[in-house]
């Protein structure tokens, strides 16, 4: 087999651990339901990575403010570092590890969701806003890899893809996402 094909299968062979795990399953609708209820109260949605997990967090979050299947009222949802200013200011005076605790401070509210997506489950900068939103009562979800890393103790739900594979992981974490928000969409305004 060359390197395309073995590729190729290992992606796949996680997708089908994932399709085999009842508990992942049941975890993935979960977590599009504490997301619908936020948005029907009146709540937000954050995201947050770094690198390659940054492009998945903004990538899911206008999956929702824009449109994913069909067109529908926009959906509050927003990447946290989306604002260079803002994230390279707070990165300066503060440190690279308090950008998102500090904008979750300021702009999350209980009842909100923030999803951290970090395949290592230990980036300080996502664990430290989690400790926020303990503090809030914002609900917190983790796409992470195999183990949870640091962030499996501090999430209200964990969505750990069984894989130690940085590429593998994102690819289910970007499916995954994109399940997610067409269940959400769908709760809200129906199948179009």
């Amino acid at each position: 087999m060359n390197r395309i094909q073995e590729a190729i299968q290992q992606s796949i062979d996680i997708k089908n651990a994932l399709l085999g795990n009842a508990e992942m399953l049941n975890k993935i609708q979960q977590t599009a339901d504490i997301i619908t209820k936020s948005l029907q109260l009146g709540g937000k949605i954050h995201f947050c990575g770094n690198g390659g997990s940054a492009a998945d967090a903004q990538h899911l979050a206008a999956e929702l403010s824009g449109r994913f299947y069909f067109d529908r009222p926009p959906l509050n949802a927003e990447a946290l570092h989306c604002n260079s200013s803002y994230l390279t200011a707070v990165a300066n005076d503060y440190g690279y590890d308090l950008v998102y605790a500090r904008l979750i401070r300021g702009t999350g509210k209980q009842g909100d969701v923030l999803i951290g997506i970090s395949t290592s489950g230990n980036s300080t900068n996502i664990l430290k806003a989690y400790e926020v939103c303990r503090e809030k009562g914002i609900s917190t979800v983790s796409l992470t890899g195999a183990t949870g890393g640091k962030m499996k103790d501090l999430s209200d739900l964990l969505l750990n893809v069984p894989s130690t594979d940085t590429p593998r992981i994102q690819e289910a974490h970007i499916m995954l996402g994109h399940i997610i928000c067409e269940l959400v969409e769908t709760k809200l305004f129906g199948r179009k």
